[in-house]
């Protein structure tokens, strides 16, 4: 056996473990391919999960190596990322990579489009993928940082590559947080050939590291025929990032939303994150102005306490008062309490829907100032009744 060969693992197994398997491999100088399987769905499916492996390995270049398998009801997309990254980690693989069958891609997606909640999902754990699209998020976020286990980085690398090609997500805009550069470049190098609609950016600080991302995206895209857009929103995460918010906000057109993740921002501070949110009132503020200034959405961070369900309505309330669009959520029971939070109420659209229809009127007679009733509206007034009222209907609210 070669030095740089060697036996190794990758995925999981176990009584709480599903949708996932585990694969160990270990390399052989001959002998062909033996290979062991245990699956819990063996009866119905081991026949196929057997066909698959052995079509992977091929197509991997694995020639000679003993490879056991133990399934926990893996669909086929999982079982090609485990054992693609067995055999990359012992040492086997060739240049090619084990890619499911590809779904027709959903419609891009549009710069302006809701993104009132978004669901993180680990890019580990394949159980909460497949199903994500039917809890109704406005985008999913399949996360490679900070949920992954710095020795998973390249397993949940080739899940979420594989993911992004054969899960659908319904209505849901596909995200990727990509680790912090310059790891974040190898993620790039896998996932954006899948074309996710928006790429979020840790840990930025300033607009060079924006435009990197930018520029190689814009490589990647010629390179694999992508004709669609790929969105960047940066996650400002510190002091420095805080304080540089416009000018990364404007690094590139590609950037379509300014968010902030407050527990490194506090932890940057050295100030303890409270429900109430005064030690990060600043930070907020400066991002959502940062944020219109440039033309961008303002996202706020998630609300990490997912059984104090109150205590997310108000902090969801006042996120949008302070002129957020949206925020993160970690579990699916946030996202009707953060939509409701996010919906102006029925007495904001009447007297915005009252509004538009006196301008309308006024535009229509040729008359320059536009009053309801006595009073007279201004244009700024206008202009925001105008966006509500948009935004409800964008909703299915009006």
């Amino acid at each position: 056996m070669t030095a740089d060969r060697k036996s190794a693992e990758a995925g999981h197994s176990g009584k709480d473990v599903r949708s996932d398997l585990h694969v160990a491999i270990e390399p052989r100088d001959s002998g062909g391919i033996e290979l062991g399987l245990e699956s819990r769905v063996g009866p119905y499916y081991g026949e196929a999960i057997l066909t698959q492996a052995r079509h992977v390995l091929e197509t991997l270049g694995v020639k000679n190596a003993k490879v056991s398998i133990h399934d926990e009801g893996a669909l086929p997309y999982v079982i090609a990322a485990r054992i693609e990254t067995a055999v990359r980690r012992a040492g086997l693989a060739n240049s090619h990579k084990a890619l499911p069958e590809k779904i027709a891609p959903p419609a891009p997606s549009a710069i302006d489009r809701l993104r009132r909640s978004r669901l993180y999902l680990p890019g580990t754990e394949p159980k909460y993928a497949i199903n994500a699209g039917l809890h109704g998020p406005d985008a999913i976020i399949l996360d490679l940082e900070d949920s992954v286990h710095p020795a998973e980085k390249d397993a949940a690398r080739t899940l979420v590559r594989n993911t992004l090609r054969a899960v659908s997500f319904g209505a849901c805009e596909r995200m990727v947080r990509i680790n912090q550069l310059p790891l974040g470049l190898e993620d790039l190098a896998e996932i954006i050939p899948e074309a996710p609609d928006v790429v979020l950016i840790p840990k930025v600080e300033h607009p060079g590291q924006v435009t990197q991302v930018d520029n190689m995206i814009a490589e990647l895209k010629v390179r694999h025929q992508i004709n669609r857009p790929i969105w960047l929103m940066p996650i400002l995460e510190s002091g420095q990032g805080i304080e540089s918010a416009a000018p990364i906000a404007a690094a590139t057109e590609n950037v379509v939303a300014l968010t902030i993740g407050l527990e490194d921002y506090t932890a940057d501070l050295g100030v303890v994150k409270t429900a109430e949110g005064r030690e990060s009132q600043y930070g907020r503020t400066r991002l959502v102005n940062a944020a219109r200034a440039a033309g961008v959405q303002a996202i706020d961070s998630v609300y990490s306490d997912v059984g104090d369900m109150e205590g997310l309505k108000q902090w969801a309330e006042a996120a949008r008062a302070l002129g957020f669009e949206g925020m993160g959520c970690i579990h699916p029971a946030q996202i009707p309490v953060i939509h409701a939070a996010f919906a102006p109420s029925a007495a904001e659209i009447e007297k915005a829907q009252r509004i538009v229809s006196a301008f309308e009127d006024a535009q229509q007679r040729g008359v320059a100032v536009v009053s309801l009733g006595s009073k007279m509206i201004d244009p700024p007034v206008v202009q925001r009744a105008l966006k509500l009222v948009a935004r409800a209907k964008s909703m299915g609210l009006a």
